[in-house]
Formats: structure tokens, sequence, C-alpha cells
């Protein structure tokens, strides 16, 4: 299951059409908005990626809806999978437990300043 939130963004003269219009849609569910500003705040929820993105564009093409952006996504099997994946390797690399290495040819790429 996936759940995502959505930055929902209308002019504020149709914010109460936009809210309605989304409360009664059954494919999100409205949790917070601002009239003054034209900002709602929704989540979805759907069994995979594709199906958020789906209901997201439904949100996208509604009327009076100037933007729809997602802000944060929960992917619980992608997450669980993660988890597998750190449970499985070790804590601390081995180029920092290997005493044959010197410190000096480690390459740090943190550090994106000097890159670009």
């Amino acid at each position: 299951m996936n759940i995502s939130s959505i930055v929902v963004q209308c002019k504020q003269e149709h914010y109460e059409d936009v809210k309605r219009s989304l409360e009664e849609s059954e494919i999100c569910d409205y949790h917070f908005g601002d009239k003054s500003i034209g900002k709602i705040i929704i989540t979805i929820e759907g069994k995979d990626v594709e199906e958020d993105m789906h209901r997201l564009s439904i949100v996208q093409a509604m009327p009076h809806i100037l933007a729809a952006d997602m802000m944060q996504t929960y992917q619980e099997d992608q997450l669980d999978e993660e988890i597998k994946k750190l449970e499985a390797t070790d804590a601390v690399p081995n180029v920092l437990s290997d005493e044959n290495i010197d410190f000096r040819d480690i390459v740090y790429n943190g550090d994106l300043k000097k890159k670009y």
C-alpha cells in the first residue's frame, strides 16, 4: 500500500468549489486548507505507485486546480525491502575497517560545491 500527501493550489475564489470536489471525489482525503492562499492538503492511497500516480493525475485534471504536487510518499512494500537490505549489510563499510587503505586515498563524493 502507498500513501502520498498532495499540495493542491487554486485561486481563492475557487477554493470552496475545489475543496468540495476533492471531498466528494472518493479518490482522496481532505485534511487541511487555507482559503486565503488557495492551498489544500490531501492524501491519496493506492495499492502501488501506478495507482497513486493515476489518482494524482485525476486530481490535477479537476476544474480550477492550478497545481497538485506530491510532497511525501510512503511505500509499504518498498520500505520493507529496504529494511531487509539494511539488516543484511554490515553497518560499517569495508573501506572504513580495512587497515591497509590509506585514508588519503578515500574519495569523498558528498561535497557538490566543487563539482558544479
